[in-house]
């Protein structure tokens, strides 16, 4: 079982940056990847960024490219988004999520699920 943790959600202004932590407990001994999915009120929940434990495979949507930078300190059990040129369409709840594998851009590909953190972009 890995437990998820996610840290440094908030409120920012459109144009600002945050950062995103979530830390990962438990299976740390595995190879799993790890990504950021985000649901906004009334929308469904979707792929933003996943990473490969050695870095080597790193997907983006879209959405985020060139704005949003995933990054991770296998030796913390920990996976970054960096996000910057934040717009009011990036609010939503930010889950970290873990898994064997390389990681996919599909919700149902992920085994574990950290309990979300807020990140509200003011206009």
């Amino acid at each position: 079982q890995v437990q998820l943790v996610e840290s440094g959600g908030g409120l920012v202004q459109a144009g600002g940056s945050l950062r995103l932590s979530c830390a990962a407990s438990g299976r740390t001994g595995s190879k799993d990847a790890m990504g950021w999915f985000r649901q906004a009120p009334g929308k469904e929940r979707e792929f933003v960024a996943a990473i490969s434990w050695g870095g080597g495979i790193i997907r983006y949507a879209d959405s985020v490219k060139g704005r949003f930078t995933i990054s991770r300190d296998n030796t913390k059990n920990t996976v970054y988004l960096q996000m910057s040129g934040l717009k009011p369409e990036d609010t939503a709840v930010y889950y970290c999520v873990s898994s064997p594998g390389i990681g996919t851009t599909v919700a149902r590909g992920w085994s574990y699920w950290g309990q979300g953190t807020q990140v509200t972009v003011s206009s």
